[in-house]
């Protein structure tokens, strides 16, 4: 198991970004270029990003990639939010993969906090 598989952060991650694929598989071929895949791909930064930070020599680096993977969760938010207003998902499908998000965020910010406190 690689370093970054240990996290639970990374594990709720890599389950949105399976989760949100699987969501966006039943949008309009209209939108494969364009929400369906700028939404594929933020989804998919966040755990890409902290495999990479963790793969990485010391706290500052991965503190790093964890605050672009932040930024990441919070595109994700808003992409979301969109499509569910647009009407290309459903209600039930934003509630899920909402909340995957909160809890996948929560658990990075808590990270990027720890991260801080043990190398200011």
């Amino acid at each position: 198991m690689l370093a970054h598989e240990r996290l639970k952060a990374w594990q709720l991650a890599h389950e949105l970004t399976l989760a949100v694929y699987r969501a966006t598989e039943r949008w309009p071929p209209a939108e494969r270029y364009g929400l369906t895949s700028q939404l594929r791909k933020a989804a998919a930064a966040v755990p890409t990003n902290l495999a990479e930070g963790a793969a990485k020599r010391g706290p500052r680096e991965f503190r790093r990639f964890a605050d672009v993977a932040l930024g990441s969760v919070a595109e994700v938010a808003y992409l979301l939010l969109l499509t569910r207003d647009l009407g290309l998902m459903p209600p039930d499908d934003y509630d899920r993969l909402d909340d995957l998000r909160k809890r996948a965020g929560g658990l990075i910010w808590r990270l990027v906090r720890a991260l801080n406190d043990s190398h200011p």
